[in-house]
Formats: C-alpha cells, sequence, structure tokens
C-alpha cells in the first residue's frame, strides 16, 4: 500500500515526502510514532527539500565566480578589513534597504572575493543574485541594443536583488571600444 504513495508523491513532485516516507519504512520505531509525529516529520522533510533546491537554483543563476563564504574570511592576513562592518554587511541589512556598496582597494587583495562571499549569504539569505564582469555585461547591452530591445535586458536586471559588477579589466576593456555617439 505504500508503494503507491510513493509514487503518487513523486508525481505531484513531492520528492521530499516521498523520501522521508520511504526512509521512515525503514526504521523499526517508526511505527511508534503517531500520525502528527510522522506527518510533520513528512512535511518538514519537504520544506528542507525545496529550501535547498531553491538555494541551489539561486546560486547557480547567481554565476559567483568564486565559491566564497563570509564564514572562511581570515582578518589575520593585513588587508584593512573591518570585522564590524563584514558582519554588518553580512546581515542583509543594506540589501533590504535597497542600499549599494563599492568594495574598493588595490589589486590582489580580495575584492571579488569578498563581493562572491557576500554575493553567497545574500543568495542564502534568500535574495536574487547575479555576479557580471563589466565587460560582459557592456557586451550583453551592445547585443541587446542591436537586437533592438535593450529595455527587456535591463528590465530583467532591474528585478535582481543583488547585482555584482566587477570592474576586473573594465578599463582596459573600455579603452579598447570604438567611440560610440549616444544620438
Amino acid at each position: 500500500m505504500i508503494h503507491p504513495t510513493i509514487a503518487t508523491l513523486r508525481r505531484l513532485r513531492l520528492t521530499g515526502m516521498a523520501k522521508a516516507l520511504e526512509e521512515q519504512q525503514g526504521l523499526p520505531d517508526c511505527d511508534r510514532l503517531g500520525f502528527d509525529e510522522r506527518l510533520a516529520m513528512l512535511v518538514d522533510r519537504e520544506a528542507v527539500e525545496r529550501d535547498n533546491t531553491a538555494l541551489a537554483q539561486r546560486l547557480r543563476l547567481a554565476g559567483l565566480r568564486q565559491a566564497a563564504c563570509l564564514e572562511d574570511l581570515d582578518y589575520r592576513t593585513p588587508r584593512g578589513l573591518d570585522r564590524a562592518l563584514i558582519q554588518a554587511l553580512a546581515s542583509g541589512r543594506w540589501l533590504r534597504q535597497h542600499h549599494n556598496v563599492l568594495i574598493l582597494g588595490p589589486t590582489g587583495v580580495g575584492k571579488s572575493w569578498i563581493a562572491c562571499a557576500l554575493g553567497n549569504q545574500a543568495a542564502r539569505d534568500g535574495f536574487s543574485v547575479r555576479y557580471r564582469r563589466l565587460p560582459r555585461l557592456l557586451d550583453e547591452l551592445a547585443v541587446a541594443r542591436v537586437d533592438g530591445n535593450p529595455a527587456r535586458l535591463l528590465a530583467r536586471l532591474a528585478r535582481i536583488q543583488l547585482l555584482i559588477l566587477d570592474l576586473c579589466a573594465a578599463r582596459s576593456y573600455v579603452e579598447s571600444m570604438p567611440f560610440v555617439g549616444l544620438d
């Protein structure tokens, strides 16, 4: 009788519940649990599965260049990082208030890594995130302009809650571009 139920759960795309029910079948003490407890376990598992799937999708779509995590930030290296400021940024308050953050510093201090770590934290907190190097974004805008629909790209970018623009190599890229008038 359980196998058709598991198949139905999978058909309904309740894979977390299906996995949990299969696991419950293998536990000898599971019969001692009441209906409410077993149902709560199934529902909790489904919620966790969906949350994990949503996070994986947010991280995939973010396109973060590095798998950076704020918890791994090394403050021992003398880079002038303010631990309190990093913790404040990690809270995401600036995102909820629609503020911008500029990460400035000399080459090699970890600006891109910190930006990716903030993006990772934002994705874990439920925000939509995209990472783009400025030259790539400028190419996308140029293609959209040629295709006659830059407004669509701009509207898509405007829906993103955290857009990380990495200016790496931007100066040489911009200097190599032909001058285009804005008629």
